[in-house]
């Protein structure tokens, strides 16, 4: 795990209960891509489905994934997390970690002013396409709000 400094307590931010999942599938995926020997990123999806069932849980697990991906390469794979066992500090958010979950707050909520911002925040300060273009692709297919309140698309049935 990278070196943490300046933890914030998880309850400090204003994020929604689907959000503060996503913190532990986040730590079991940087916790693979530190140590890949770990096969943590299969935990990762395990955590997801157990937490929101497999038809939303490992679609959102591999968002999340190609997210992080674009994230890490974004910045030469520094990211300062804590580690998903460390049960002391479950409950506290590295200043990465908070950044990356706040740029999600405001995208599933088409909150363009503060997604910027967690962006910038969590790119270094420039605008990285590829992180850009994966966290609309999560928020689009996880949105908040009354975008989320969508009605179920119609479905077919057989009838007798």
């Amino acid at each position: 795990m990278s070196k943490v400094s300046h933890e914030a307590g998880l309850t400090a931010h204003r994020f929604d209960e689907f959000e503060t999942g996503l913190l532990p599938v986040l730590r079991q995926f940087l916790l693979s891509y530190e140590t890949p020997d770990s096969q943590a990123w299969q935990r990762a999806y395990i955590v997801a489905a157990e937490r929101w069932g497999e038809a939303i849980g490992l679609p959102a697990a591999h968002a999340l994934m190609k997210l992080l991906r674009a994230v890490l390469d974004c910045r030469d794979r520094q990211f300062a997390f804590i580690g998903p066992f460390d049960l002391e500090l479950r409950g506290t958010l590295t200043p990465d970690e908070a950044a990356l979950l706040q740029m999600l707050h405001h995208m599933r909520r088409d909150q363009t002013p503060g997604a910027r911002e967690a962006i910038a925040e969590v790119t270094g300060g420039h605008m990285d396409p590829h992180v850009i273009r994966a966290g609309l692709a999560f928020a689009h297919r996880f949105p908040a709000g009354q975008a989320a309140a969508r009605p179920d698309p119609p479905r077919l049935r057989v009838v007798a």
